[in-house]
C-alpha cells in the first residue's frame, strides 16, 4: 500500500487507488466517462466491463461536475467520476473548475452516506495541472468541507508517485502551521 500520513480526517497514501479499502473512490475521468489512460483506465480495468456499460448510460459529464456508479469488482461500493479541467495557464477558470470537481464528489459522498472516500490528484496527469497548485486546492477544499459536514468522515488522497506524495505531504503540513 505504501506510506501513510494522517491529519485528523484527511489522510495521504502512497499507492494504488483501485485497491484501497474505501466506501467510494473518485475517478479522474474524461468527459465521455468511457475510460481512458491513467487512473481512469486503471479503474475501468479493475471494475470490469459492467462499469463501461453503466457509464454509457450516463451521457458523459461536464468539466467540474461528477456522476456516481457502482464499484463492481472494486472494494469500493461507489465510483464518483469527475472531470477536472485541462490546464491552460490558470486564467481560464481552472482553479474554480478543479475545486468544483472535488466539491461535487464530496457532495456525492454525503448523498450516498459514504464514511470514506479516496481521491487521486485530479487533473495533474495528462491534463497538465501543476501539482503544487492542484494539491493546495484539493486539500483546502477537503479541509473546508470536512469542517462543516459529517460525511464523509475521512478523505484519503491516494498518490501514485513519491514526488506527488511529497507535494501533498508538504502542502498539508503547511496548512496545519
Amino acid at each position: 500500500m505504501g506510506r501513510r500520513m494522517a491529519s485528523s480526517r484527511i489522510h495521504l497514501v502512497l499507492g494504488d487507488l483501485v485497491v484501497q479499502q474505501l466506501q467510494a473512490i473518485v475517478n479522474a475521468a474524461n468527459n465521455s466517462l468511457l475510460g481512458g489512460g491513467g487512473v481512469d483506465g486503471a479503474i475501468h480495468r479493475a471494475a470490469g466491463p459492467e462499469l463501461l456499460v453503466e457509464c454509457r448510460g450516463l451521457g458523459g459529464c461536464e468539466t467540474g461536475q461528477a456522476k456516481a456508479t457502482d464499484g463492481y469488482r472494486l472494494a469500493a461500493r461507489h465510483i464518483f467520476h469527475t472531470v477536472g479541467p485541462i490546464y491552460r495557464g490558470g486564467c481560464s477558470g481552472e482553479p474554480e473548475m478543479l475545486r468544483s470537481a472535488y466539491l461535487c464528489c464530496l457532495q456525492l459522498a454525503e448523498d450516498y452516506g459514504c464514511k470514506t472516500v479516496g481521491f487521486p490528484s485530479i487533473s495533474t496527469g495528462a491534463y497538465g495541472y501543476p501539482i503544487r497548485e492542484a494539491a493546495k486546492i484539493a486539500l483546502e477544499t477537503a479541509r473546508d468541507w470536512l469542517s462543516e459536514s459529517a460525511f464523509p468522515r475521512s478523505v484519503t488522497f491516494v498518490l501514485f508517485s513519491q514526488a506527488d506524495f511529497q507535494v501533498y505531504e508538504t502542502t498539508l503540513s503547511q496548512m496545519e502551521d
